[in-house]
């Protein structure tokens, strides 16, 4: 294994002294705790909190800031937040208005952020939460019952956040990131699988003329594996599951997610993204906003996800509201 670290039980806590070194003006760190929160906190306003395993940088505290996330929650490596971790984000976060908790849909995620939801509410904060479930590729999984919360999760931070900043309610919030989970559809493919640190080999075997289908974000074995096909070939397959599952129609707008998972270099990305640019246009749907990079990553993996956001004007309009953080921008 070959990495930049020091030690692997400090990885995590590495990091995040890297990124508040890096961004001070983005995001301060809670003393003794795993938790990134706006160094602006805003008041007046329903804050969010999301997290999840380290590994999937940007997310989560890359995307703290104005237009999104008010905290972010780093677990271990692939490993949910405790209850007490989240529990001191949403008190750190909360103005009076309330917090939604943006959950992705893994098992030991869910049952934690919703233990530290009792704590918080047990000491008068109003708390929600969604569960975002986009990955087309499995109904249940080993991690998850229903399917998992994958890249598509940064469309509900983005949007969800957006709505928080124009003073909406904590119901009017939380029912804005519902309708983004209802319109959300991601699948994702690995070329070559990540290494997690303590484990210091990789999750699965891959040779090199085989691909992974269906790959979830943490490094777990995908539902297909084929003999690694062209660039314009794979699209066609994701993108195939990812419209049966969306059924779209010609004018229907959408936003456009090319995903990399940590080791896939910008170039094969937008060639990704070209060829999926071309089987929205051939349907007639219109893509009102593309965005291709690392937002969801899975350590050092070699791959991608694409997913397709079905807008309407109130999700149009959030989506592109301004936002300024560590890993995503719009002005």
């Amino acid at each position: 294994m070959k990495k930049f670290i020091n030690d692997v039980e400090n990885v995590e806590n590495e990091m995040l002294e890297g990124i508040v070194l890096a961004h001070p003006e983005y995001v301060t760190r809670l003393d003794g705790f795993d938790v990134l929160v706006r160094a602006d906190k805003k008041v007046g306003k329903v804050a969010l909190v999301s997290g999840g395993g380290s590994g999937h940088e940007p997310s989560h505290g890359g995307f703290v800031g104005k237009g999104m996330l008010d905290g972010a929650v780093a677990g271990s490596v692939f490993t949910s937040p405790t209850p007490d971790q989240v529990f001191e984000a949403i008190k750190a976060v909360d103005a009076g208005e309330g917090v939604l908790l943006v959950i992705k849909n893994y098992t030991g995620d869910i049952m934690n952020f919703e233990m530290a939801a009792e704590l918080a509410e047990a000491e008068g904060i109003k708390v929600a939460n969604v569960v975002t479930n986009d990955d087309v590729a499995v109904e249940d999984s080993l991690y998850t019952t229903g399917r998992r919360g994958v890249a598509g999760t940064v469309f509900v931070h983005k949007i969800a956040g957006a709505k928080a900043e124009t003073g909406a309610s904590l119901e009017d919030v939380k029912a804005t990131a519902e309708k983004v989970i209802a319109n959300i559809h991601t699948m994702g493919v690995a070329l070559k699988p990540c290494t997690v640190p303590a484990a210091g080999k990789p999750g699965f075997e891959l040779s090199e003329d085989e691909m992974e289908l269906g790959i979830g974000i943490h490094g777990e074995p995908g539902t297909e594996r084929k003999p690694i096909q062209t660039a314009d070939e794979i699209v066609d397959y994701l993108m195939e599951r990812i419209l049966k599952d969306m059924n779209p129609g010609a004018g229907d707008e959408v936003a456009v997610m090319v995903n990399g998972a940590g080791a896939t270099p910008p170039m094969e990305l937008y060639i990704l993204n070209r060829r999926v640019q071309q089987i929205l246009a051939d349907k007639g749907i219109k893509v009102v906003k593309t965005f291709v990079g690392d937002y969801m990553t899975s350590i050092d993996m070699a791959g991608a996800s694409i997913t397709l956001l079905k807008l309407d004007a109130e999700l149009k309009d959030l989506l592109l509201a301004p936002a300024d953080t560590i890993g995503f921008k719009i002005y």
